[in-house]
Parts: structure tokens; sequence; C-alpha cells
């Protein structure tokens, strides 16, 4: 039963994802299939923290997707500050389903550094690490 008050709200053009749901700690690929990152925070342009939203104002907009090193904060709290945070522009993505797919090639992209850091150090130590497994 709908209530007589609630106004249906007008067709939104594009998708619309639920942050927690469907990007916040998802893996992320590049256009090969190769790890990137993980999705650790989002940035959104939209309505200053605080300020008084008037109603009818447009719904926030995604702008990056973000990456970091954000274990330690999660552990004891408080924030990393926006200089350590790594930027993924949305323009870069491609899909969002059980990894979120980029649409360019991961090297090129600063996320990638402990991906491909733990690659070459560690994992192509280990004896059959150096061959592709597919």
């Amino acid at each position: 039963m709908t209530s007589p008050d609630l106004v249906p709200l007008p067709p939104t053009p594009g998708r619309i994802l639920d942050a927690q749901l469907h990007l916040l700690d998802r893996q992320v690929l590049d256009h090969d299939g190769v790890p990137v990152t993980t999705v650790d925070d989002l940035e959104l342009s939209g309505p200053d923290i605080g300020a008084e939203i008037p109603q009818g104002t447009p719904a926030p907009l995604l702008d990056a997707l973000l990456t970091g090193p954000v274990l330690g904060t999660r552990i004891f709290g408080g924030r990393p500050p926006q200089s350590r945070l790594i930027r993924i522009p949305w323009k870069d993505v491609a899909d969002v389903g059980v990894v979120v797919r980029l649409g360019v090639g991961g090297e090129g992209l600063d996320a990638s550094w402990v991906e491909r850091w733990v690659r070459d150090k560690i994992i192509a130590r280990i004896p059959g690490g150096r061959h592709d497994p597919r």
C-alpha cells in the first residue's frame, strides 16, 4: 500500500548504483582482465558537506574511484589524507559487475603499483609464479 503523500521519482537516465553494494571493496580489473586494485572510497560532486540542500537539487554524481593505504584507518579509524588517495576517473570505468572493469590498461595507472610490486617481487620468486595459469 502506498501513501498518497509520496510522489514517484522521475525516471533517471543511466544506471543507479548502490555504492556500498556495487562499488566499495570491489576488485578493479584493467581492459585485459589484469587486477589493478580495489575500490576503497568514492569521490562525488554535488552539495558541500553540511550545506543546506534545497528540494529539487540533483543527486551527486560519481567523479572517481579512490584507492590507497586505508587498512590502518579501517582498523584504527579516521581517514587517510586526500593526497595519499589515488584517483581512477569514472570515465575510465567500462563495466560494473562482480568486479569493476576499466576501459584502459592498468600498467599506466598509479593505482596498480602495489599489484605490480607484489607480482614482480613476491609471486615471481615462487616456483612456477612467472607463467600465466590460463
